[in-house]
């Protein structure tokens, strides 16, 4: 008990909307977390016994799933990539809204119909896969961490699956959505370890999880 907590948060869309909702539950950093010229990655907070971790969205999850972060905020979508026995998600935020879509060339995609094998551009392979294999399509995954919009162009893949919130940068690309995977929020995940072993991590749940429920009554 003598251990500091450590939350991860993920760099990106989804923190500007999470920092109020932390702060509700008693999650609070400290001033210099909010300077955008400040490229360190842990952070004190206003609880002696907390600090936070920034990191890209993907590492939050392995970082609490190996136990090295007893809590954070992710996307679903990262949950459903990685899957992870030692990760659990008891809250969702409410935050963060997208969804994981294929999307084609807005001309001259070539059909899906009866194909066995498709070529796509993703880093969500595991997600792809799954739902290419329930249309009896194989998919060979391209794997990129962004500019996927451009891979159909330059002939490196003929469709992407990548997250959507307006769609305005598919449609600059020339891209249309063709199929919605998953519907994304962001919710607060937990160590199952952590959560059995140390009473803080389980109450911080019951704080999220109650400004979630005043959140939805109002």
């Amino acid at each position: 008990m003598n251990d500091r907590l450590t939350f991860a948060v993920p760099k990106g869309r989804i923190l500007d909307e999470a920092l109020p909702v932390m702060a509700r539950a008693g999650v609070v950093p400290e001033a210099g977390f909010h300077d955008k010229a400040n490229r360190s990655l842990t952070f004190a907070t206003t609880r002696d016994d907390m600090h936070l971790i920034r990191v890209r969205a993907f590492d939050v999850a392995t970082f609490v799933a190996h136990g090295a972060a007893q809590m954070g905020i992710v996307g679903s979508d990262v949950i459903e990539e990685f899957d992870y026995a030692d990760l659990y998600a008891p809250v969702d935020l409410d935050i963060g809204h997208c969804h994981l879509s294929v999307a084609e060339p807005r001309e001259g995609a070539e059909s899906v119909d009866g194909a066995s094998h498709l070529r796509v551009a993703t880093k969500y392979p595991n997600l792809t896969r799954r739902h290419f294999e329930r249309q009896g399509i194989q998919a060979e995954c391209v794997k990129l961490n962004g500019a996927m919009e451009i891979a159909p162009a330059l002939g490196l893949a003929g469709r992407i699956v990548d997250l959507v919130s307006t769609g305005t940068t598919l449609r600059e690309n020339g891209l249309v959505e063709t199929s919605r995977i998953l519907d994304i929020s962001a919710r607060l995940i937990v160590n199952r370890a952590a959560l059995k072993t140390d009473p803080r991590v389980a109450a911080l749940v019951e704080a999220f999880r109650a400004d979630a429920a005043a959140r939805e009554v109002a």
